[in-house]
């Protein structure tokens, strides 16, 4: 009888697969077009999968070996089961491997199963707890069936009832793994992931590279999309990127505005994005609501406004505008979604067509547009800090070896410190700089973040025009905003650059022993990484080691590199300011006074504005350039330690 029903069955619910699958691609479709390559992406996928998505994965051993043995087991399983048991063909070693691929998925099954026991509060429950027994199912069925073929069992054993609990098991099995990975259902991810990441529209993130700039509007094509209003106005590989997400909630778990009790989850928001995508409500989700809002207030569908005037829609505006842009999910994610280019594009939306960005948002837009500068000052008071520094600018000397852009911190009574220490290690080692001065315009970061991108792309071009009149080697800044934009979005406009970071600059010119430093004699010193220096440009390494060439031996937060806890300035979430439970500035010094440091090290404008701005006690907050500046040991006093210490030799002799 199993070989009769085995085979349709099978058949069947591969047709099925086949069908969910047509229908599904359908969906996606609905989305704007965007060029890639179908056979190189489908060529390179194994790679992705196996290497790059597991580099990711492996960050928790347990699910990472958990998934390697069910996911493995089961794509083994499910095409020897199509050969042995489909085509009937007649092999002991198919049969014998079929055993070894159902084992290794049974085994990998029953850690699934031992994860949904207690699980944490960032996985998704509902039909996602079922899915233990269904793989358990699949794989049972398979290996009891697959026992006569193997020579084990002689065939016809137990006769019609167990052949009958087998058919049972076989079809729930199916169901689940064939039917309901096209169709809709926790192994919906499997297919959608797969060409996720054959076709993610940041193909150079894989095989080790790095991709965070966001991507361009064409503001000349008159019938261009400004931003996105509707879920179709996302391109179609977006749209199979939020279909491939696995509520796993690792997003959920590092989101700062999430922890701080702002409306924002992100695994919350890409499903929203999956309902828009087939129609519907989000009554059905089985995860972490937005904090505030409870499940069942949003529905929507792939032609009706995400962010609605009036009425029911798939997102609420301050859901938006609670993101910092820090990047710590898509930096977490295990299918390596894009959720802030995805925040990004429906905030250009908001900005660019409907003019409603919140708070201050406006007022920040407005002085760009007037004053070049986010804050609405005079132009010509970009240099007044340096007015007894004498400083080399462009527009007198033509060219450098370095340029030291200021970006808005200038304007900043506090970053002017930065900045005037910056200048003392440049001078101390010799090098060779100069300034645009009141030539210089804001890099756009903010602007961009806002989801104004006519006036980046002004401000961008702008500055490239500027920048072109000269000649120099490399920009310097001490602005990890200011120098991911100048490195990874000026290109697309024309401006390549080199592009350094003062911290490595500083490590560079302490390497080429430029710089003679006293040892450290303060206390206990911790670093927080800047999510524009750390996730965005992967350098974390660079501050440590200047830390470290001061004597410093680093304290670190349970949350750093990586994996650090955003300061809450990023994005322009001061700008628009979504309240929460709590401030995100205050959740990081916590992170910090568990440490016990005496001192924050930092290098960003934005992350000191913000964790000075917490109430104390607490520790000082201090820039790296600062720590170096103090720590120089001048030609002068060089010269009279060498003095005194011939001094004392005579004395002795």
């Amino acid at each position: 009888m199993l070989n009769i029903i085995l085979p349709v069955l099978i058949f069947a619910a591969l047709a099925l697969a086949v069908i969910g699958a047509v229908r599904r691609i359908s969906l996606w479709r609905q989305g704007r077009s965007s060029p890639v390559s179908l056979l190189a992406g489908l060529a390179a996928m194994p790679r992705r999968y196996l290497v790059d998505l597991h580099h990711v994965v492996g960050r928790d051993s347990y699910i990472s070996n958990t998934h390697v043995a069910t996911a493995g087991g089961f794509v083994a399983a499910a095409v020897l089961a199509i050969l042995v048991h489909g085509l009937q063909l007649e092999s002991r070693i198919l049969a014998w491997a079929l055993l070894a691929a159902t084992t290794s998925m049974f085994v990998g099954a029953l850690f699934v199963a031992k994860r949904r026991v207690n699980p944490p509060s960032r996985l998704s429950k509902g039909p996602w707890m079922r899915l233990p027994k269904s793989l358990m199912a699949f794989s049972l069925a398979f290996f009891l069936i697959t026992l006569p073929a193997a020579g084990i069992l002689p065939h016809g054993f137990g006769g019609w009832v167990l052949a009958l609990l087998l058919v049972a098991l076989v079809v729930w099995g199916l169901g689940e793994m064939f039917f309901g990975m096209t169709w809709g259902g926790p192994m919906k991810h499997a297919f959608a992931g797969a060409l996720h990441l054959a076709w993610h529209r940041r193909a150079e993130r894989f095989g080790g590279g790095r991709s965070t700039g966001l991507k361009p509007l064409n503001l000349d094509d008159p019938n261009a999309t400004l931003g996105v209003e509707k879920p179709a106005d996302f391109t179609w590989n977006q749209l199979l990127g939020f279909d491939a997400c696995v509520q796993c909630g690792r997003c959920e778990a590092v989101c700062p505005a999430f922890a701080a009790g702002q409306p924002l989850n992100p695994k919350k928001l890409i499903q929203d994005m999956v309902v828009g995508l087939a129609g519907g409500s989000d009554a059905h989700y089985a995860g972490s609501p937005y904090p505030g809002k409870p499940v069942g207030e949003h529905q929507g569908d792939a032609h009706s406004p995400i962010v609605a005037r009036e009425g029911k829609a798939l997102v609420d505006a301050e859901t938006l505008w609670s993101c910092t842009t820090c990047r710590a999910c898509v930096e977490e994610c295990p299918m390596m979604i894009e959720h802030v280019d995805a925040i990004v594009d429906m905030r250009r939306f908001l900005t660019l067509e409907r003019g409603e960005t919140p708070n201050k948002g406006a007022e920040v837009i407005d002085n760009l547009i007037a004053t070049d500068n986010p804050g609405g000052f005079a132009p010509t008071a970009r240099m007044n800090w340096a007015a007894d520094l004498n400083l080399p600018v462009l527009a007198e000397v033509k060219r450098t070896d370095v340029l030291l852009w200021l970006g808005d911190g200038a304007f900043d009574m506090r970053n002017q410190r930065t900045l005037r220490a910056f200048v003392k290690v440049l001078r101390a080692a010799g090098v060779n700089f100069a300034v645009l001065g009141n030539e210089e315009r804001d890099s756009g970061d903010v602007a961009r973040r806002l989801g104004d991108e006519a006036t980046f792309q002004s401000l961008a071009r702008r500055n490239i025009a500027t920048l072109a009149k000269y000649s120099f080697r490399s920009i310097v800044t001490c602005d990890p905003h200011s120098f991911h934009v100048l490195k990874n979005e000026y290109g697309e406009l024309g401006g390549e650059y080199v592009v350094h970071h003062h911290t490595t600059f500083i490590g560079k010119l302490h390497e080429d022993k430029k710089l003679n430093l006293r040892g450290w004699k303060g206390g206990k010193v911790t670093y927080h990484d800047p999510c524009y220096l750390g996730r965005y440009n992967g350098e974390y390494e660079a501050p440590r080691a200047v830390l470290r060439a001061l004597g410093i031996e680093v304290a670190e937060m349970e949350r750093s590199g990586f994996r650090s806890r955003c300061c809450g300035g990023g994005g322009g979430a001061p700008i628009t300011d979504i309240p929460g439970k709590q401030r995100i500035p205050d959740m990081r010094m916590e992170d910090i006074r568990e440490t016990g440091a005496e001192l924050v090290a930092v290098g960003c404008p934005q992350c000191t504005a913000m964790l000075e701005g917490v109430v104390e006690p607490r520790p000082e907050i201090r820039d790296i350039a600062e720590l170096v500046a103090d720590a120089l040991i001048e030609q002068a006093d060089a010269v009279d330690a060498t003095a005194k210490k011939s001094q004392a030799e005579e004395t002795v002799a």
